[in-house]
């Protein structure tokens, strides 16, 4: 916890650094919100081929970002953890010249269902 879910348009691929985002939105998560911290972050990135935004005008892109916590955080905490991670989206898509860029994030509670098990590295040799 937290699983971030990162859906992005093929056109943002050579702006969007991903493993620099991630490694900052990790920062940004452990420093907001009490309970998160970076090594508890775990990120994936799914770049989208087709993306069909309005009426299919060019020169759109998309990007959003799915923050899954445990629950028991207020509404308060998850929409300051939504604007923060909406502002570094900005930040990182920046350089996105000539694209108007639909960027948003949902920050959302895990299920009562989530489970996970961590096998240490060290515990295998």
């Amino acid at each position: 916890m937290p699983h971030i879910l990162i859906d992005h348009d093929a056109t943002l691929r050579e702006v969007l650094d991903r493993r620099r985002f991630a490694r900052e939105l990790h920062a940004l998560a452990a420093k907001t919100v009490d309970g998160i911290t970076v090594e508890s972050c775990k990120t994936r990135f799914r770049c989208v081929d087709d993306v069909v935004i309005a009426h299919d005008e060019p020169q759109h892109a998309l990007i959003h970002v799915e923050f899954a916590i445990l629950p028991g955080r207020s509404t308060e905490t998850k929409t300051l953890l939504s604007q923060v991670v909406l502002d570094l989206v900005r930040t990182h898509t920046a350089a996105a010249t000539g694209l108007t860029v639909h960027a948003s994030v949902e920050v959302r509670d895990l299920d009562a269902s989530y489970a996970k098990h961590v096998e240490s590295a060290t515990a295998q040799e």
